[in-house]
């Protein structure tokens, strides 16, 4: 296995069928990588979304909700792969996103992982603008050595919201991302967007500049 796809799910019964489809959908070989996702103590329908799937992703189930840092935290702790991506349960990815990132990162020694564009996209999937990874970078579709990822002490657990903007500084501290210019992510706006509330957002932004020292 070279590749490993994480999924961390929490009550995304809705968009999770969709963002699995399209991991499953890979012009990869299909031995190359698997799927796993972290069911984050969800109470809505997500379990039976994963159970429709069967095999073809393994699944860990948390009893409780731990936050999206923890979860994620878990999944990558538990992959035997080389190379490890996060997709979050309400987005989906370009079938070639894969193909295209292993390749970069796997023939390039001196890199040490990857990111693409990506397209926002609306609940109906219509495209509201192509963002790039480097100037409007995200949490999700970059492809890391794990071995960088770990060395740098993975998610900040504390982190409920920012946790990104969090392992960006520290990852960028001692490594660097190469964005390749090509739209292969979907990042999905709908109202429950965990950026929707404002507080919690603030909250962690000043958090962030404690932490890390930053300007206002």
């Amino acid at each position: 296995m070279n590749v490993s796809i994480i999924i961390a799910a929490y009550n995304s019964g809705k968009y999770l069928g969709r963002a699995i489809r399209s991991c499953l959908d890979q012009s990869m070989d299909k031995r190359l990588y698997e799927i796993i996702v972290v069911d984050d103590g969800s109470t809505d329908y997500t379990d039976h979304v994963l159970h429709s799937f069967g095999d073809l992703i393994r699944v860990i189930k948390l009893e409780k909700n731990m936050g999206l840092p923890y979860a994620c935290n878990i999944g990558i702790k538990s992959t035997m792969s080389q190379f490890f991506l996060r997709v979050d349960a309400d987005d989906y990815i370009h079938h070639d996103l894969l193909k295209v990132e292993y390749l970069y990162l796997s023939m390039n020694n001196d890199m040490d992982a990857v990111s693409c564009d990506y397209y926002l996209v609306d609940e109906q999937e219509n495209i509201i603008k192509r963002a790039s990874g480097e100037g409007e970078p995200i949490a999700c579709g970059i492809l890391f050595r794990k071995d960088r990822f770990v060395d740098i002490g993975l998610y900040d657990e504390s982190f409920l919201l920012s946790e990104d903007e969090d392992l960006r500084i520290r990852y960028l501290n001692k490594f660097s991302i190469y964005n390749i210019p090509l739209p292969l992510y979907r990042y999905r706006m709908h109202g429950n967007n965990s950026t929707k509330n404002i507080d919690k957002v603030n909250y962690f932004k000043e958090k962030l500049k404690g932490k890390h020292k930053l300007e206002s």
